[in-house]
């Protein structure tokens, strides 16, 4: 579907901090990993050179934290897309813990990214989503977020 898009990532060594849990910046890396994990499902890349040179910068981010993560653990990373707008694109992201007692959603997060272009003095203005990317990426159905 291409409103969806779920990914496994394992927790690594380097994913935790000292108290043996997975550090809060690894979310975001695990959010942006399943983005472009996502764009890749639809054809396409993140960074897109064709019809049109954009870019995504991230305009909004944030996650609420509720069951630690820790080294070794499995965790699957759901990405939906809860809003496209002419220049905007909104995420969610629901994270589950598989091993140990799980599965269990131990974080919620959101992104929204700009689509933008550089000018000739390269600088970035928000500009319409090609009709090319548009037109693969849907908004997810209110009967697929879990509550």
């Amino acid at each position: 579907m291409s409103y969806e898009h779920t990914v496994v990532r394992e927790v690594e060594w380097h994913h935790t901090d000292m108290a043996g849990i997975v550090h809060f910046s690894t979310f975001f890396y695990f959010m942006e990993a399943a983005e472009h994990a996502f764009f890749r499902s639809l054809g396409l890349s993140i960074h897109t050179t064709e019809p049109e040179t954009v870019g995504w910068p991230r305009v909004h981010v944030e996650c609420d934290f509720r069951y630690p993560l820790r080294f070794e653990d499995s965790v699957e990373v759901r990405l939906l897309v809860r809003e496209k707008r002419s220049k905007t694109l909104a995420y969610t992201f629901i994270f589950r813990k598989l091993n140990g007692d799980g599965p269990r959603e131990v974080a919620r997060g959101a992104l929204t990214v700009a689509c933008v272009k550089r000018d000739e003095n390269g600088t970035m203005r928000a500009v319409p989503i090609p009709r090319a990317i548009a037109d693969r990426i849907e908004v997810a159905p209110p009967e697929v977020f879990p509550a």
